[in-house]
């Protein structure tokens, strides 16, 4: 039977981290403040935001709620960006997405400075996972995935890992995460031939295939520490891209959905907020 990688006592351990990092910041007068640009009402757009805020709130970081109507206009949205930008007062920003779709998304992200990017969207960000630079901030869900590695003593070097999802999100700089951890890495996506053959090699899976318990038994071997990082509604249910109760009695150990890598996710990006703040003020 599995271990249950649970998000909780990792979150924990990153808020531990970053509460200190908080707390020097505070004596310097430095309060790290994000702020969240959210177009519309989608539901799932409102669970996040709240998410991050009670996150927020919990370990002492300021939050700023930009709310813009469905209906806002390009021009509206990139100069309310430019605002944030120049702001000084605000050390992250977060913007939600997708974004309705008449607004270009690809103009939001080269519009928004890598230095406030705390969930690495823009190029700047992506370079600097890409490069092993450590400039900008990994995105969210990906760096999550190394921590509960972390978290859990799974050393990556040598193992073969396997990421189902190529997006830029999660599985493209997940995998380079994991390459600089030393892990040999292969991506699987939609195309891959007899994909089952390719993940039951696996050592390490990481699942981000955004469809709901897509990835079944038949993908699966013993042995494996598998990541779940799907978020999907079945039946009213929340489940992940994994059958959980087919993977349980198989591979070594398996993160929960709920109660996984969307728990740690929050952690990581107030995380990054504080690091920001401490970026962009001390020398």
């Amino acid at each position: 039977m599995a271990i249950e990688l649970k998000g909780a006592p990792v979150a924990a351990a990153i808020n531990e981290r970053t509460q200190k990092e908080l707390s020097a910041l505070n004596e310097l007068g430095i309060m790290p403040t994000l702020a969240i640009v959210r177009v519309g009402d989608r539901e799932d757009d409102l669970a996040y935001e709240n998410g991050a805020v009670k996150r927020c709130e919990k370990v002492g970081v300021a939050v700023t709620r930009v709310t813009l109507p469905e209906s806002t206009t390009q021009d509206e949205l990139l100069n309310k960006i430019y605002e944030l930008n120049n702001d000084t007062a605000v050390h992250g920003v977060l913007i939600l997405l997708p974004l309705p779709k008449h607004l270009d998304g690809e103009a939001v992200r080269r519009t928004l400075s890598p230095d406030k990017d705390v969930d690495g969207i823009t190029d700047g960000s992506l370079a600097g996972v890409f490069t092993g630079s450590g400039e900008g901030f990994s995105p969210c869900t990906a760096q999550a995935c190394i921590e509960i590695l972390d978290h859990y003593g799974i050393d990556c070097k040598g193992k073969r890992a396997v990421v189902i999802g190529r997006s830029l999100v999660v599985g493209k700089p997940v995998s380079m995460l994991l390459m600089a951890k030393n892990a040999t890495v292969t991506i699987c996506h939609t195309k891959t031939a007899d994909m089952p053959s390719v993940t039951k090699n696996a050592e390490i899976l990481i699942a981000a295939a955004g469809k709901a318990r897509a990835i079944g038994a038949e993908y699966l071997s013993e042995s494996q520490v598998v990541i779940d990082v799907g978020i999907n509604f079945q039946d009213g249910v929340m489940c992940g891209d994994v059958d959980f109760d087919a993977a349980l009695p198989i591979v070594s150990a398996i993160t929960p959905v709920p109660g996984g890598v969307g728990t740690v996710t929050t952690s990581v990006l107030v995380s990054h907020v504080v690091e920001a703040a401490k970026r962009q003020n001390v020398k």
